[in-house]
């Protein structure tokens, strides 16, 4: 019976561990990006890992160690309640002054643990933060600060959890004491019964001496399942202060998903219009600052159409609410006349590819990330794709060709190679609508000139969103939307906004070299927003 109710227990919690991890992931991919703006990687995989583990420890050992104890104390008390209830009601009586030192000491650790929890997801998240930022540490010779706030954040760990080691050592002695006397009691009591008769009118009747061995026997196997309550209490604590940070993953409501009257297009071609769009980020301020301020344009279906104005104008925002990685505050996007918050974001995702400014690779091969999106592919479709990305040709050259292993975020690849590839993934998918996002800001002029060229016969069928501090990538572009501190402030063709002779002008002087000819207004702003000097 010991070995099946270990099998069992062992099967349960391992499954129990194995659904709990991967709900809480797909929980925690399904929030909206907002909510990684203010989180850090290692907290989130010390929820992911560590809490999880430590809510399958607890089942397997802890609560299974529990049911045996309420069935053993339940049990033997029971038996000497019946057999002689007088005397029975000595040890039991541990039990209601154990249960009120233990809910004391579950007021007190609980909070405590939870200090834990928290500590341990700050010690993850600067482990995780330095192992990916190894090159720069090294680049700037910080390893001794970086040990530093290392040591600072182990230092916190130790502590928080040295102060709730603390309170379960001072406890653990309080429950020895209580189920001690509760021993102590049943063989004085039992003991003068025997000798000399009942101790006091309420112990009535004769006591044998076999009866008082079983009563000693009974009292003494109390002991030990007692004394285990209270570890058993401290590793629920410490598990629920695991379990309430999964909950508020499994608990919450993803911030972008469908709504029940969703609408399905049959088709999508691609017309995107945006009206009277605003958008703030959350932050913890009572008035953020709103980044995306009454925007209104429209594409239509094959349009190229560029982005560009001075950093942090929101033009990769922009994007990003069109894509639904956030939800605009007013105004609305749509796309071939539907708001996208009425399309499911699947499909409204199906048919955009992103092309991002530092681009993501995954573990794995060349040919897995050049097909991540897209299943049942040939190689015949990765080759051709790579091919026009202008990828093909140095693909070929490595070790290993498209099996080459690209390393942890591509670090084996630079950081030209890692951007073809990306436009290769994004070319492979074949959206109605495509983004780049300075899709070209790594690659040297001749490599930009082959991925443009090749890009050409990619966006002539589709909708194209391309945003650019390199002016040359969209002087062709259909139409240019020049974005400054989140407003539209001019719109054209390239010819049309240089004529205008606004900022758009402005930006292309500077590109060209034409320094001594941007206005006044422009220089002091620069200098004043961005700390440079053009003099």
């Amino acid at each position: 019976m010991s070995w099946l109710n270990d099998w069992c227990w062992s099967n349960f919690a391992i499954h129990f561990q194995h659904e709990v991890r991967v709900d809480t992931y797909d929980a925690m991919q399904r929030r909206g990006m907002g909510f990684f703006d203010d989180k850090q990687t290692g907290e989130i995989m010390s929820v992911l890992n560590n809490d999880v583990n430590q809510l399958e420890n607890f089942l397997t050992g802890t609560f299974n160690q529990a049911i045996r104890i309420i069935v053993r104390v339940g049990g033997m008390g029971a038996v000497m309640l019946m057999i002689n209830w007088r005397l029975g009601i000595v040890p039991t009586l541990a039990i209601p002054i154990l249960a009120v030192a233990s809910y004391s000491f579950y007021r007190i650790i609980r909070p405590k643990y939870r200090e834990v929890r928290s500590a341990v997801g700050s010690l993850n998240s600067r482990l995780e933060n330095n192992i990916g930022g190894l090159m720069v540490i090294k680049a700037y010779t910080r390893e001794d600060f970086e040990a530093e706030r290392v040591e600072e954040a182990s230092g916190e760990y130790r502590d928080t959890n040295w102060d709730a080691i603390t309170t379960r050592i001072i406890f653990f002695p309080t429950l020895q004491t209580i189920t001690h006397a509760g021993y102590v009691a049943t063989f004085l009591i039992g003991g003068w019964w025997v000798m000399f008769g009942s101790p006091h009118p309420f112990f009535q009747g004769t006591m044998t001496a076999g009866t008082l061995v079983m009563f000693l026997s009974y009292t003494n196997r109390f002991i030990y399942p007692m004394r285990q309550f209270g570890q058993i209490l401290n590793d629920y604590s410490y598990a629920e202060a695991a379990g309430e940070r999964i909950y508020g993953l499994l608990d919450s409501e993803p911030a972008i998903q469908a709504h029940a009257d969703t609408v399905e297009l049959d088709t999508i071609r691609g017309d995107v219009s945006y009206e009277n769009v605003y958008f703030s980020y959350e932050t913890n301020e009572e008035q953020p600052e709103t980044v995306i301020k009454d925007i209104s344009f429209r594409a239509e279906s094959g349009q190229y159409i560029g982005l560009v104005g001075p950093t942090g104008a929101g033009k990769s925002t922009l994007m990003k609410l069109l894509m639904r990685m956030y939800d605009a505050d007013s105004g609305s996007i749509r796309i071939d006349g539907v708001d996208i918050s009425d399309l499911h974001p699947q499909q409204l995702r199906d048919a955009i590819s992103y092309v991002a400014q530092e681009p993501y690779l995954f573990y794995g091969t060349v040919r897995e990330n050049i097909a991540y999106g897209v299943d049942d592919i040939d190689e015949e479709q990765i080759e051709r794709a790579a091919r026009r990305a202008g990828a093909h040709e140095f693909i070929r050259d490595l070790p290993h060709g498209y099996e080459t292993m690209v390393g942890e975020r591509g670090v084996k690849l630079s950081g030209g190679q890692r951007q073809r590839i990306s436009i290769a993934r994004a070319i492979l998918e074949d959206p109605e609508i495509l983004i780049l996002d300075e899709a070209t800001s790594h690659v040297d002029n001749e490599t930009e000139a082959v991925i443009q060229n090749s890009l050409e016969d990619l966006i002539a069928d589709r909708t194209t969103f391309a945003i650019a501090h390199r002016l040359s990538t969209v002087r062709n572009a259909d139409t240019i939307l020049v974005l400054d501190e989140g407003e539209l402030v001019e719109t054209g063709t390239h010819e049309e906004l240089l004529e205008e002779d606004g900022l758009y002008a402005t930006l292309w002087s500077v590109q060209v070299g034409e320094v001594d000819e941007l206005p006044e207004e422009f220089l002091e702003r620069a200098q004043r927003a961005y700390g440079i000097n053009l003099d």
